[in-house]
């Protein structure tokens, strides 16, 4: 397996591209149907706004998620959270899945105040149970038909997915001793609603939780996964991006509606956070086809 060049970058990737991760409720996919395309090898890289699980079925490898080395054997599941750079390669012929998450939809299935993000971020590879792969056949069998009430169904059967995840992830966490600050992170997910066109920085938050910048960090990154600052752009892309396809808006009125005083200012931070412009990243999502998903960077990250 390719190592991670520290003095390089690190290609930062989305499954579908930037625009593709909204309009289906999930991605599924199989492990050997993209692998055949990179003989069974994939580079370190990071999806930015994409959660995933792997299901090995048969077969196996290994796998880098950040710096640690992980053997994948059969019955084994695999928990990427969003901005985890990671690396696989799979015995070839090997068998299992993939289901993509996307951030909006974590969004929408999580309740924060039960603490599966904070679950949920740990970088994992464990044994499945025995309700795994009934349950992920479940999801793969649903997503691909076109059945009444398909999207309320495919959101069950994921939230329990994950839920039976961040519940052996959670195990692990207390064995480990490593505590997670749940109900500070909650008082500062609150905070960023609350102000998040107010365009509060990172130690605005921090004053008003009566804590350091550093240490609301290191709260946010025990939670998610994400720095402080991260957690706050995140939250105004997907903003952003909600407007940019759910509104008719202008993108300087869009601009205007996040609190941003220059709209190309704006643009430029679109920008910079996708690697697509607000105007291309709504053109794409009129114009695209939903149904035929490709892997491409999106821009490159030290």
């Amino acid at each position: 397996m390719k190592q991670i060049d520290t003095s390089g970058t690190i290609l930062n990737c989305n499954l579908f591209g930037e625009a593709g991760d909204l309009p289906d409720v999930v991605h599924c996919e199989t492990i050997e149907a993209r692998s055949k395309l990179h003989d069974w090898e994939f580079a370190p890289h990071r999806h930015s706004r994409l959660h995933q699980i792997l299901l090995i079925d048969w077969g196996g490898g290994r796998a880098m998620l950040e710096d640690r080395a992980h053997a994948l054997d059969p019955r084994t599941l695999v928990n990427v959270p969003a901005g985890t750079v990671h690396a696989f390669s799979f015995t070839p012929g090997t068998h299992g899945w993939v289901l993509t998450i996307a951030e909006e939809m974590l969004d929408e299935t999580l309740e924060p105040s039960e603490g599966l993000r904070q679950a949920l971020a740990q970088p994992s590879v464990f044994p499945a149970s025995k309700l795994a792969r009934p349950l992920m056949e479940e999801i793969f069998r649903e997503h691909a038909g076109r059945d009444f009430a398909r999207a309320h169904i495919l959101r069950s059967l994921t939230g329990t997915l994950l839920g039976r995840v961040a519940r052996s992830l959670a195990g692990d966490s207390l064995a480990s001793g490593k505590p997670v600050d749940a109900t500070l992170f909650q008082r500062f997910e609150a905070l960023l609603e609350e102000h998040l066109l107010d365009h509060w920085s990172v130690g605005d938050y921090a004053d008003a939780l009566s804590i350091s910048p550093t240490h609301l960090s290191r709260v946010a990154r025990a939670a998610v996964g994400r720095p402080a600052s991260g957690v706050i752009e995140d939250r105004m892309i997907r903003e952003a991006r909600r407007n940019l396809v759910y509104t008719s808006l202008q993108i300087s009125q869009v601009a205007y509606l996040l609190g941003f005083n220059d709209p190309a200012y704006f643009s430029r931070f679109f920008t910079q956070a996708t690697g697509m412009s607000p105007r291309d990243f709504r053109n794409s999502i009129n114009g695209q086809d939903a149904t035929a998903p490709v892997e491409r960077p999106v821009r490159q990250a030290s």
